[in-house]
């Protein structure tokens, strides 16, 4: 097979969406990320003004990211006409009440998409352009979840439904060569290189309902992860925030047994907690909605364990072998000594495809240090954990 070209396929997308478009206006939602800035910025090469670029505020999105991001892009050397589209209340409203993962990523598909086709009536404008790329719908199709992104291929007429007819230039690429592209295209490397961001933002990295106090905590949390690791360079990283709320679990000694025998510490020394939340995995090429166990290993003097990384992975392994109902498990790196109604899960993976990932070994320093700013920043977190558990098991997001 040939290897991917990026100048010949930049050619041949601008004068395929020319004729896709033809003298019709288009409208395209660029997040910051290099998926949808690359397919804005071939869009605008093939049809110019006709193209109107929005950032939609969800009120998912990282602190500050409307602004920084359309400040970015209608910069040079890109310079795309951008406006911000407040739609803050009306997402956290379509939110309520809301806990389970799918339910979750069906209301922010079906309220994406009512605000854009509100936007491309009034606009009139006929064709949405939209950045999905080959993983997006290999997982939807596939089974593993259902990319928000993904319409026409599900099955969904989206002219009937929300008014435009949707156009795809990057459909047919991996990430890697989505990147390819967008640095042939001259796009900064703040968004070339930047890590894969989910399409409904943190309302997937909240586990559960979602309150205003834990969406806070949240992105304080994505703030600190993001400061702390991206010196390490993972293909992605993020945090995620979930109830502390547990529940019993019949194997929980037996898990202890393997843990404490692996590490050659006595079994008093290791403790598991199960959440009741629940996390995306896949099993099987299937999606799996499991549970999350929590480990947490203590020395001789109290103090908290920290075993090297690729260890954990080898009991995260047997673990979820012999208790198919897990899908993640989680290693304690740092305790408040109070109660709080919240925790954290600290991820960070290495992927070249998004469809399997391995588990960065993070130095302990800096999960040590990411840890003790989180629980200073979020008073509301009692626990910070890293998520050990590669892909598969667990999908690369929570949820």
């Amino acid at each position: 097979m040939p290897a991917f070209n990026p100048q010949e396929f930049t050619e041949k997308q601008v004068v395929n969406i020319r004729k896709l478009v033809r003298n019709e206006k288009a409208l395209v939602a660029v997040s910051g990320g290099v998926d949808s800035t690359t397919s804005a910025v071939l869009t605008h090469r093939a049809i110019g003004r006709n193209l109107l670029c929005v950032i939609l505020d969800n009120a998912f999105m990282r602190e500050g990211e409307p602004q920084r991001v359309a400040n970015l892009v209608s910069k040079p050397p890109i310079e795309l006409p951008v406006k911000i589209l407040d739609a803050q209340e009306r997402f956290l409203n379509a939110f309520k009440g809301l806990g389970d993962a799918e339910e979750k990523r069906e209301i922010f598909r079906e309220t994406f998409y009512r605000v854009l086709g509100e936007t491309a009536q009034k606009e009139r404008c006929n064709i949405l352009v939209q950045g999905t790329i080959k993983a997006d719908i290999d997982e939807t199709v596939g089974g593993v979840k259902t990319q928000h992104n993904v319409l026409e291929q599900m099955g969904i007429n989206t002219t009937e439904r929300f008014g435009f007819r949707v156009v795809e230039p990057l459909v047919s690429l991996y990430k890697h060569q989505v990147r390819m592209v967008a640095r042939h295209l001259r796009i900064p490397s703040e968004i070339s290189e930047r890590q894969p961001f989910p399409g409904p933002g943190l309302s997937v990295r909240v586990i559960g309902e979602i309150s205003a106090s834990k969406l806070d905590s949240e992105k304080r949390a994505t703030a600190i992860v993001e400061e702390n690791f991206t010196i390490h360079k993972p293909s992605q990283y993020f945090a995620a925030i979930l109830d502390s709320k547990m529940v019993s679990y019949a194997r929980a000694t037996h898990i202890r047994e393997s843990a404490a025998r692996l590490f050659n510490v006595p079994l008093g020394d290791v403790s598991l907690k199960v959440f009741k939340a629940k996390a995306t995995g896949v099993k099987g090429g299937r999606r799996l909605y499991g549970e999350i166990a929590a480990l947490r290993i203590q020395t001789a003097k109290g103090d908290l364990y920290n075993p090297p990384i690729s260890r954990l992975i080898s009991l995260q392994a047997k673990i979820v072998t012999e208790n198919p109902s897990l899908t993640r498990i989680f290693y304690t790196i740092k305790e408040s000594p109070q109660e709080r109604p919240y925790v954290v899960a600290l991820r960070a993976v290495e992927t070249t495809d998004f469809l399997s990932a391995k588990v960065t070994a993070l130095p302990w320093a800096t999960l040590n240090k990411t840890a003790d700013e989180t629980l200073e920043a979020c008073r509301n977190v009692s626990a910070v954990y890293y998520d050990v558990t590669p892909k598969p098991p667990a999908t690369i997001e929570m949820e």
